[in-house]
């Protein structure tokens, strides 16, 4: 027999069930497969599901384990069956809390937005030369994490500081699962230290400021391309044959009414990513996308951050989220109150510590709303 806590799961298990097998034939039929945004939507949502289900026959076989034991040990003779029986109660019983905590996690429902390929923006805040530097440190820290994921990170475009790192750099990381990854590093990001740039050694705080925004897929913004006015530029990119003789960077001007106030603003994007035109359009083409995605989907955002102001997932890009302590080669993140000690790890990509915790503390939130 179980008890309500574990029926209360299967319940919700059950009846997720039913939808996984009307999903499983809806994604073979030609109607659906036609219709591409659906399509992608149902897949996404099979993928889900088939590894919930997955954990729902785990969880059925402990728990028909454990009913089958405690009826060995409290029926059976024979002493080494019921030794056997012992032995596998024990286990059967410690996985039990570990997989109900596993389901629950699983039944958090997802951001749609989690499985998004992502555009970072990195700009450097108060601080000048200073704050450069740090701007540029903080592009290597998540450059060495992104390639130890096996993900690809491409600049788009940059702006150098006057002693180094970047006044502004952004790029696009792709691979799997990226925006639910690295959405808690938007915000900013303070730096502790005495500066290269400071002659008398005196302490200085500085700061970058970092923005995550979710790649848009081309069927959720509506841009009428023939509007996009284009300019092309020579782009300073690697010496060479080619150089300053290729019109290789592209500008492109977009008028955009914003559908939440009814405004109009001109959007510029540039590109000098490759030493290809068409390519570079096709980039700045994503980024305009993506900007305008971000823009209307900041309501939707905002919306969400006024229901559950979380600690974790504000929605707040002006927020102090961490700081960056050199002299006590220390790294703390407001948000949880989470403290690391090895800095230069943590600068050299070692990341996945902090961004587990701030998972776990975001995930807790949304159980307790989820009342599981």
């Amino acid at each position: 027999m179980t008890n309500g806590r574990n029926n209360n799961i299967l319940e919700k298990l059950d009846g997720l069930e039913a939808r996984y097998e009307e999903v499983s034939t809806l994604i073979t039929d030609p109607s659906v497969i036609a219709d591409q945004q659906r399509y992608v939507k149902l897949t996404k949502e099979y993928k889900d599901l088939e590894d919930i289900m997955k954990l729902r026959q785990k969880y059925i076989n402990c728990l028909n384990g454990i009913a089958e034991a405690k009826d060995i040990i409290m029926n059976e003779q024979d002493a080494e069956m019921k030794e056997m029986a012992r032995e596998e109660l024990a286990v059967n019983e410690e996985l039990q809390p570990k997989l109900e905590e596993e389901i629950k996690i699983a039944l958090v429902p997802k951001d749609p937005e989690d499985a998004k390929n992502v555009q970072m923006e990195i700009r450097a805040g108060t601080g000048g030369d200073e704050a450069c530097l740090f701007a540029g440190e903080i592009f290597m820290m998540y450059k060495k994490y992104c390639e130890s994921k096996g993900w690809t990170v491409s600049v788009t475009s940059e702006s150098e500081g006057a002693v180094g790192g970047f006044k502004e750099i952004c790029f696009a990381v792709s691979g799997d699962n990226v925006y639910g990854t690295l959405k808690y590093e938007s915000g900013v990001h303070r730096v502790q230290r005495v500066p290269v740039t400071e002659s008398n050694g005196r302490m200085q705080t500085s700061a970058a400021t970092v923005a995550v925004l979710p790649e848009a897929d081309p069927f959720e913004v509506n841009i009428n391309e023939g509007e996009i006015k284009w300019d092309t530029f020579r782009s300073s990119g690697a010496g060479g044959q080619n150089v300053n003789k290729v019109e290789s960077g592209v500008r492109a001007r977009y008028m955009w009414k914003n559908p939440n106030t009814g405004e109009v603003e001109e959007i510029l994007i540039e590109c000098t990513e490759t030493r290809d035109q068409p390519k570079n359009k096709e980039r700045a083409l994503a980024r305009l996308r993506t900007y305008i995605y971000d823009k209307e989907h900041q309501k939707y955002v905002d919306d969400i951050a006024n229901r559950r102001k979380t600690l974790v997932s504000t929605g707040d890009r002006s927020a102090k989220i961490r700081t960056y302590n050199f002299p006590q080669g220390r790294v703390t993140d407001h948000r949880i109150g989470m403290t690391v000690y090895d800095l230069p790890g943590f600068m050299g990509g070692n990341i996945q510590q902090m961004i587990d915790a701030l998972t776990v503390a975001e995930n807790a939130e949304k159980m307790k709303e989820n009342e599981l």
